[in-house]
């Protein structure tokens, strides 16, 4: 019940802990990654040569939307007041963080583990058919690790029923010395901080922007060199924290519901990967 009710709060309110549950480890060579199932699904931590790379639990349990790594879906920032059109209709979906609809609906409900090995792990999760999401549908995620990479995989399914979607991923990196990505458009953000049209010249960071394109994004941190790469089209980096830089690959931009709707149909999917690979 207790677990239940952290959850209810931290999809509720986004800026609430979530303790990561019971954790699994998989790994090979010198990476490691600890996998938190009923915490959204999320990859707790990444170790490689014996270098933590995410803001985790270890860290204080910050807000949950504030660590580790996790699957945004079935959207990717935020929803302007949680209100879009689909097909027809109006939809007001619940608002969790400044006034918006946040991230999705996976990074607070629990994940099923499908399948585990030593170096892989695939999750599933069956989305709502409620308030929070009325459209169901289902998500699956496989983690799979060999030396000095991570590949994460992550589809969403629609249901009996066409909906709205975008998936992405959510990593809280510690800070790193330096980051390379020199991006040369960006979605501007209104004065709700909600990714507007038509796109505009990028400026110098720091950022809290969406930019389009699939670029690879390195992270230098001592003498590790992380490579970030994706078939996600775009990149929401997040660098004003004087802790972490989010890097977060995602199909589409936030507010995608309103800004440039993807209808899946009954029984579609819609697949994309991430690796993290070190130099």
């Amino acid at each position: 019940m207790a677990a239940e009710i952290d959850r209810t709060r931290a999809r509720n309110d986004a800026t609430a802990p979530l303790p990561p549950g019971p954790v699994l480890r998989i790994g090979k060579g010198t990476t490691e990654v600890v996998v938190a199932p009923e915490a959204g699904g999320r990859i707790a931590q990444i170790v490689h040569a014996g270098v933590a790379q995410l803001i985790g639990p270890e860290d204080g349990w910050p807000a949950t939307i504030g660590w580790g790594c996790y699957p945004m879906l079935p959207w990717v920032g935020r929803i302007r007041r949680g209100r879009f059109r689909f097909d027809g209709r109006a939809y007001a979906l619940p608002t969790n963080f400044g006034g918006h609809a946040i991230h999705g609906v996976g990074f607070a409900l629990p994940w099923r583990v499908e399948v585990q090995t030593h170096d892989s792990m695939a999750l599933s999760l069956a989305l709502p058919a409620d308030a929070e999401w009325p459209f169901g549908g289902t998500a699956a995620q496989r983690i799979e690790v060999v030396p000095g990479r991570v590949r994460l995989t992550l589809s969403l399914t629609a249901g009996a029923h066409a909906m709205p979607a975008e998936i992405g991923w959510h990593p809280w990196f510690r800070k790193p010395e330096r980051v390379d990505f020199a991006p040369t458009h960006v979605y501007p953000r209104d004065d709700d901080g909600i990714a507007t049209r038509p796109l505009a010249p990028a400026l110098p960071g720091p950022w809290d922007d969406c930019f389009p394109g699939g670029d690879d994004i390195v992270l230098y941190r001592g003498e590790q060199r992380l490579r970030l790469r994706s078939d996600c089209d775009h990149r929401v980096v997040y660098d004003a924290a004087p802790h972490a830089t989010c890097v977060e690959p995602q199909s589409g931009p936030p507010d995608a519901f309103n800004l440039a709707p993807r209808r899946l149909a009954p029984g579609e999917r819609l697949t994309r990967w991430f690796e993290l690979v070190w130099a």
